[in-house]
């Protein structure tokens, strides 16, 4: 598994750490950087951004203070290569996209080399600060870092610094129909009642009675638990192999291999297993005992 930047240091600790300069210092605690001007054309979106929206009205409040003052914090980029542009914003998109508005054609911004992990934990860190997240958005961030960078529901938990019951339920979210999640987008449906419903076996059709007559959350709770349940309602937060077991499969690899041995099993039955070595020695005696 990828070393995940910050873990072992809850979001607590990273604010603290960031002292008078937001987003950047967390990144620098030990390393001098520059401050550099970079041209508006030469920087594009993170796709694995967690905020989706950006509503108009206060990109415009923001793109009328830019033109008064300045962009007064730089963003936070990286490079990035098979791109039609140089670097791939980090932390900072509304700034980004406010400049553009206001008619800049450069951007103050600090350009660090980040891996996929790195940079998808610092923009969550980022919008989670900012209490700027949807329910979804801030749902599918969580699924993002547990998906495509393996990290536990613990990780999460550690890193954002909210409870293992809030991480679990507001997930809930994304296992609703997209027709639900827009309900909740667009405000026509709270998330109270998107979680309420979310272990249903007809979510969708559950959120149109909600909206339509304009049902509560005790009531809409007293409706789910009067309708079918989904049969794959706990999925996500169960794994198929137990802790047990796992330590039983490492610890036949290691007895093999004689290196320690991580199995991580994500959703699904996917995962990977890591093998560590100490010596370049007994790195090509692993390579050896792999390849026979």
């Amino acid at each position: 598994m990828a070393n995940k930047f910050g873990l072992g240091r809850g979001l607590a600790d990273l604010q603290q750490a960031k002292g008078t300069i937001p987003d950047i210092s967390l990144l620098t605690p030990s390393e001098r950087v520059i401050v550099k001007q970079i041209p508006l054309v030469q920087i594009g979106a993170n796709p694995d951004q967690p905020r989706k929206i950006f509503a108009d009205e206060e990109l415009a409040d923001l793109a009328a203070s830019i033109k008064e003052k300045g962009v007064l914090q730089p963003i936070l980029l990286r490079t990035v290569t098979g791109q039609p542009y140089m670097y791939e914003i980090v932390a900072g998109e509304r700034r980004f996209r406010a400049s553009k508005l206001a008619g800049l054609n450069e951007i103050p911004a600090l350009v660090k080399t980040l891996s996929n992990e790195n940079a998808m934990e610092i923009a969550l860190i980022e919008n989670v600060q900012r209490e700027n997240l949807s329910p979804i958005e801030e749902a599918n961030a969580y699924k993002n870092l547990m998906n495509q960078c393996g990290y536990e529901l613990a990780d999460v938990v550690r890193l954002i610094g909210k409870s293992e019951s809030y991480i679990r339920n507001i997930m809930r979210l994304t296992t609703l129909p997209l027709t639900v999640q827009e309900m909740v987008e667009q405000g026509k449906l709270s998330a109270s009642h998107a979680r309420t419903i979310a272990v249903a076996e007809n979510p969708d059709e559950l959120a149109r009675k909600i909206v339509k007559e304009n049902l509560s959350v005790t009531e809409a709770d007293k409706l789910v638990k009067s309708a079918p349940r989904a049969k794959n309602t706990r999925k996500h937060e169960q794994k198929t192999i137990d802790a047990a077991t796992v330590r039983e499969i490492e610890s036949r690899i290691k007895a093999a291999l004689c290196v320690p041995v991580k199995l991580t099993e994500k959703r699904g039955g996917a995962g990977q297993i890591t093998l560590s070595f100490a010596t370049r020695t007994q790195m090509y005696e692993l390579v050896d005992s792999l390849t026979k």
